[in-house]
C-alpha cells in the first residue's frame, strides 16, 4: 500500500489489536507513514503483535507504537492522541451472544466510546476519522446491532459539530476468517473430528475478504465527506453454501449438523435500508449515504419533505448476487488465512 495521502502522516487504529489492524498494519507498514499506534486494552495481544511485526517487518517495526488503553475512558483516549492526524475507529464488542447478554457494555463501548474517541479528535484536531460499523446496524434485533446503529447515529450527529475533522462511517458485512467469525470454527471442528454446526442452511450473509473492509475504509478516506455512511456493494451466500466450501477445501464428505436460528440472529442481513435508499448515492462499488444537513430546525423536518424518491430500493443479502460453492470455495482460496490452514493440513 504506497499511497501519498499518508505519507509521512501518524495513524492511530483503535482496537488495533484485531483482524482489522493486523491488515492494515500488513498493508501500511511498508509505506512512507511515518508511524502507526496501536490503541487497545489488552496488553497480552499488544505483546503478541509487537513481536509479531518485530520478526516480520524488522525494518519498519519501529513505527509500530502500541498504547494500553480503553474506549471507555476518555481520558486514556486523549492522552493517546497527541500529534494523530488519522484514525480508524475499529474499537468494538461485536459477538452478537455476548451483547445479547450484557447488553449494557455493548453499550459503553459501541456508543459511549464511540463518542470518546470523536470527541477527544476533534478536540486534538485530527483531520479524519473512519469508524467502522456493521450491516447488524441496519433494522437491528439484536444488542450488537442496535448499539452500533447508536453508533452511527452519534457519528453523524458528531460530524455536524465541526468542520475541521472529517467524520465518515462504513458499514459492511461478515468479513470471512476474522476473529471470532464462523470459518476459523469450522476448520477447528474439522480438525477435531466432530460435525460442523451451522444454524440455518438457508439464512444468507454477505461475505468479504479483510483486504476488501480495509479497501471500504481507503474509499471512505479518500471520497467519503463528513457525516457519510459509505456502504461497499458485497455479494453473499447462503450458509450452507459457505459451510460446503469450507468442507469441500478441507475434508470433503465431512458432516455437517445443522443447530437451528440463535438468539438475536436474523435470516438475512441488510446492508442499505429502504429508508437510507431514499437518498443514498450509487457510487459503482459502493452506496454513499450523506448525512442530513438541515440543522436544528426540526419544523423543516415536517414542512420539507423529498417529491423524489430514489428507484433504489433494500440492499440486502437475499437480493444482491448469491455465490455458487465454487466461487466460494475461489473466495476462500485468495485469504490468507485459509492458505496457510491449508498448509498446515498438507495440502
Amino acid at each position: 500500500m504506497n499511497n501519498g495521502m499518508f505519507k509521512d502522516k501518524t495513524l492511530m487504529i483503535t482496537g488495533g489489536t484485531g483482524s482489522f489492524g493486523n491488515t492494515v498494519l500488513n498493508g501500511f507498514l511498508s509505506s512512507d507513514i511515518a508511524e502507526i499506534r496501536i490503541f487497545s486494552r489488552d496488553e497480552k495481544k499488544q505483546d503478541d503483535m509487537r513481536h509479531e511485526y518485530q520478526a516480520k517487518f524488522p525494518e519498519y517495526s519501529d513505527k509500530i507504537q502500541f498504547y494500553i488503553g480503553d474506549a471507555r475512558d476518555i481520558q486514556s483516549v486523549r492522552s493517546a492522541m497527541h500529534g494523530v492526524d488519522y484514525i480508524f475507529h475499529a474499537a468494538a464488542l461485536k459477538q452478537v451472544p455476548s451483547c445479547e447478554f450484557f447488553p449494557i457494555e455493548a453499550v459503553k463501548t459501541n456508543v459511549l466510546g464511540t463518542e470518546n474517541v470523536l470527541t477527544a479528535a476533534i478536540d486534538e484536531g485530527v483531520q479524519t476519522i473512519i469508524c467502522l460499523s456493521t450491516d447488524k446496524a441496519a433494522y437491528p434485533v439484536n444488542a450488537m446491532g442496535t448499539s452500533k446503529a447508536m453508533m452511527e447515529k452519534v457519528i453523524v450527529a458528531k460530524s455536524r459539530t465541526t468542520k475541521k475533522t472529517k467524520i465518515c462511517c462504513t458499514r459492511y458485512g461478515n468479513v470471512l476468517c476474522s476473529r471470532g467469525s464462523v470459518v476459523p470454527l469450522w476448520i477447528d471442528q474439522i480438525r477435531e473430528g466432530k460435525p460442523i454446526t451451522l444454524t440455518a442452511p438457508d439464512m444468507t450473509r454477505f461475505v468479504m475478504s479483510l483486504p476488501e473492509a480495509v479497501e471500504l475504509v481507503l474509499f471512505a478516506f479518500e471520497k467519503g465527506e463528513s457525516g457519510d455512511i459509505l456502504v461497499q456493494k458485497a455479494p453473499a451466500c447462503t450458509i450452507e453454501t459457505l459451510a460446503k466450501a469450507t468442507v469441500e477445501l478441507f475434508d470433503p464428505g465431512h458432516e455437517i449438523k445443522v443447530i437451528g436460528i440463535r438468539h438475536g440472529e436474523k435470516m438475512f442481513e441488510t446492508l442499505l435500508t429502504n429508508e437510507e435508499c431514499t437518498h443514498a448515492f450509487d457510487l459503482g462499488n459502493f452506496y454513499r449515504v450523506p448525512c442530513d444537513k438541515r440543522g436544528l430546525n426540526y419544523d423543516k423536518y415536517f414542512t420539507q419533505g423529498d417529491s423524489e424518491r430514489n428507484t433504489l430500493t433494500e440492499f440486502n443479502s437475499n437480493n444482491t448476487k448469491l455465490m455458487a460453492v465454487e466461487e466460494v470455495k475461489e473466495k476462500l482460496l485468495t485469504l490468507e488465512y485459509i492458505q496457510q490452514e491449508l498448509a498446515n493440513w498438507g495440502k
